[in-house]
């Protein structure tokens, strides 16, 4: 016999009742998820953790200060102070010709030129931000600038970008005039610091490639190739191959050579003081035409800077000013040649003894435009610094100089035939430039109001290059 199941006698009194113990288990339910959750916490990271580099794509913090970083931050290592600290110490004997000590003073800026005839030339409110620099002093500069640059950080692990404040320039060159130096002399630091880098954990997650070093002699003392031959071999050496060298002559055939600017003898502090810098060179007089400041060369021969004053003395003392530079007096009295330069709308500037010269940032800190024989000694080298790319116009004149040779042309004629509206726009081109090739006497912030140094410009740079160059990483 089929068991038979009795209905309800009233189904309509249970369904309330029903319904209600269903949302009551629905949101117990629910209850119980959310504190399971909020008890979920993340594991602790490791002890060891901070000593392993992460990779660099992984998002960086920033402080709340950071806001004009955007690209990042740099790290300066710490190097033994054998690597720089101590040569500045030798400055009697770096240089052959010259104590290379009181450019070296001030962090690398030189001597105050208050007292000196810089003095008798300069706005009196200007003086104190002029010094009497050196060119080889470029990496003390550039070392003490970023120490305290706002975009530095003290923790690698933040670090987009890693310099090393190796002074290989006066490593490298104490040894280039000593008689009985050899190649292993003149390599004996760079092969140190290259060990002492290669065992860095940061250096060896990229292998260099966001790692990079200012030098502060041209790049063709460090590319030594034969025992015998000059300077040195650190930039032929495996272990700096991926190292962005700052340079202030680069190699155009080697893309990890970027051009920086020659120091000159202006170290404002502030935006103030180079704004009034570029009045008071806008406004000056300028009597001449053009102007040469420069040593020949007789023992070569068909020499161009010979060339060149005999153009000036052609032209006549109204219309070109020309300085003989031999024995060193220019570098000894740089004040003859800004007092040169700013007395001319136009300042010569042919190759030296290698394709660029610290006289062209003199000439364009002292507002005159420059006129160019050789596209090396300018336009294939300050990529980051001087608007390139059919921009040259715009702030130089370019002269052939082999049209000047076989006498089919002349530099007063060139010069002469352009439009006084267009040196003046020039001119005022040249002067808009001005901050950019100035390394700061600056501390923390820069120049402020949003005036950029060179040594900004070089960070926005190399934190770009960085970027870039971060996909080849995993290739290397």
């Amino acid at each position: 016999m089929a068991l038979v199941r009795p209905e309800h006698p009233n189904l309509a009194a249970r369904r309330p009742r029903l319904v209600v113990l269903l949302l009551l288990a629905f949101f117990a339910l629910q209850l119980l998820v959310f504190l399971a959750f909020r008890a979920v916490r993340p594991p602790p990271a490791p002890a060891s953790a901070a000593a392993v580099p992460v990779l660099a794509s992984a998002p960086m913090r920033r402080d709340e200060n950071d806001s004009r970083c955007g690209d990042g931050l740099v790290y300066l290592y710490d190097l033994p102070a054998a690597f720089n600290e101590d040569l500045l110490g030798m400055c009697d004997a770096l240089a052959p010709m010259y104590s290379l000590c009181p450019y070296l003073a001030n962090d690398g800026l030189g001597f105050p030129a208050g007292g000196t005839n810089l003095s008798s030339l300069l706005p009196r409110q200007l003086l104190g931000s002029w010094y009497a620099s050196d060119q080889f002093a470029l990496e003390h500069i550039v070392h003490r600038r970023l120490l305290s640059h706002s975009c530095r950080t003290t923790d690698p692990a933040r670090a987009a970008a890693f310099f090393v404040p190796f002074y290989a320039g006066l490593a490298v060159g104490r040894h280039l005039w000593a008689a009985n130096a050899t190649g292993a002399d003149r390599d004996r630091d760079c092969v140190a610091l290259l060990s002492w880098l290669h065992a860095q954990p940061w250096y060896r997650r990229s292998h260099g490639w966001d790692h990079f070093i200012a030098l502060g002699r041209i790049t063709w003392d460090f590319r030594r190739t034969t025992d015998a031959g000059w300077g040195g071999s650190f930039l032929t050496m495996p272990g700096v191959a991926n190292v962005t060298r700052l340079v202030i002559e680069r190699d155009p055939w080697d893309g990890m050579d970027v051009g920086i600017p020659y120091p000159t003898g202006f170290h404002p502090r502030t935006a103030a003081d180079v704004r009034a810098w570029q009045r008071y060179v806008a406004r000056r007089p300028r009597p001449r035409l053009f102007a040469f400041a420069g040593a020949p060369r007789s023992a070569i021969k068909g020499d161009f800077r010979a060339l060149l004053l005999e153009e000036c003395q052609a032209a006549g003392a109204a219309a070109c000013g020309a300085l003989d530079c031999a024995e060193g007096r220019c570098i000894k009295n740089n004040a003859l040649v800004m007092e040169l330069f700013m007395g001319a709308r136009f300042c010569l500037q042919p190759r030296g003894d290698s394709f660029t010269r610290r006289s062209l940032f003199d000439c364009l800190v002292a507002g005159a435009v420059p006129v160019l024989f050789w596209r090396r000694s300018a336009y294939r080298q300050y990529g980051w610094y001087l608007p390139v790319d059919g921009r040259e116009g715009e702030w130089s004149v370019f002269i052939d100089r082999d049209q000047l040779r076989a006498g089919n042309l002349t530099v007063r004629g060139v010069l002469a035939a352009i439009p006084e509206s267009r040196v003046r726009l020039m001119r005022k081109r040249v002067v808009k430039m001005i901050p950019g090739l100035l390394y700061s006497a600056a501390d923390g912030e820069g120049l402020g109001g949003g005036m950029k140094d060179a040594v900004d410009v070089m960070v926005d740079g190399m934190l770009r290059r960085v970027a870039e160059q971060r996909p080849r990483w995993r290739t290397t």
